[in-house]
């Protein structure tokens, strides 16, 4: 079985309990609102990353990441984004399973049409009465689940 962390909306800020929860996992999906490189270089440090630029990641090293992306983990297609009102792809055409975005600071799993949309809310700074959220991907034999995960802090 294959662990896929998911983080979101980090906004400058790794929390050391959100690295350590995303200790273990195989790949780390993180659907913009970095706001600074470093963030990425500490994931690094934990699994492989990729990574979509948000409305919030401006600079030079954030014209390097993809608005939009799809990538295979574990024979199943998940396509990232920031803001899933932007989502520009047919997802069955594609042969995507898993749509992750983030943008709304809003932890989401919903299944729709056979495709399951996850937002893992964001992990940064805390927003409004928001939680502080990350998710999870679990796949085996290309069946793929979601879990959400609140960090209390």
């Amino acid at each position: 079985m294959t662990r896929i962390g998911l983080i979101s909306d980090t906004h400058n800020l790794l929390r050391s309990e959100a690295a350590a929860w995303l200790e273990g996992c195989a790949h780390i999906l993180h659907a913009g609102d970095i706001c600074r490189p470093e963030v990425l270089e500490e994931l690094g440090r934990i699994a492989p990353v990729s990574a979509v630029r948000g409305n919030n990641d401006q600079g030079a090293w954030a014209q390097g990441l993809p608005v939009q992306c799809t990538v295979d983990l574990a024979g199943v297609r998940v396509h990232l984004l920031h803001d899933l009102a932007e989502l520009a792809i047919d997802t069955a055409r594609e042969g995507v399973r898993v749509v992750l975005s983030g943008h709304s600071h809003r932890p989401l799993v919903q299944e729709r049409n056979g495709v399951l949309f996850v937002n893992p809310g964001s992990a940064g700074p805390r927003r409004f009465t928001l939680p502080i959220s990350l998710g999870e991907l679990w796949i085996e034999d290309r069946q793929v689940r979601a879990g959400l995960y609140t960090l209390s802090v």
